[in-house]
């Protein structure tokens, strides 16, 4: 197993995210490896703003959907120890937007959420299925329980 030096986590703000981002930074922790975290936004409708995909954490908007994510997001990663460099919320496609941030920040190891379902692109779910295949380093696609 390589030594990773990277490691981005891709959160979906589902119920077993916490899950997800124990394991990252477990993972993180192990091999002495820069953890980042990305959420993609991809179910809300993307105002006309000034600061384009890359959504500023630190600063507020009068857009009630956007500062709910945005509190989503800042309760994920206060649990995570963090460079505040190294966290994005973006809006956009969550495979293409996770693969190029991996790509721009020399990432190598991506690690996501997935539900085990059947046939491949249920295996995985389509995010994960994505990253997986377009992926430019290992992926880690940490298997999540239905929650019944």
């Amino acid at each position: 197993m390589a030594d990773y030096q990277h490691i981005l986590l891709a959160v979906d703000f589902s119920d077993q995210d916490s899950y997800v981002a124990r394991k990252a930074e477990r993972l993180a922790t192990f091999y002495k490896a820069k953890l980042s975290i990305i959420h993609v936004l991809d179910n809300i409708p993307m105002p006309d703003t000034a600061y384009g995909t890359v959504i500023p954490l630190d600063s507020g908007s009068s857009y009630e959907l956007l500062e709910s994510e945005k509190e989503k997001f800042i309760q994920i990663e206060s649990r995570l120890t963090l460079d505040l460099a190294q966290r994005w919320l973006i809006w956009g496609k969550p495979e293409i937007e996770i693969i190029r941030i991996a790509n721009e920040q020399s990432v190598d190891l991506i690690v996501v959420g997935s539900h085990g379902r059947h046939g491949l692109a249920l295996l995985l779910g389509s995010t994960a299925t994505g990253v997986l295949h377009h992926a430019p380093c290992d992926v880690l696609a940490v298997r999540l329980q239905d929650m019944d």
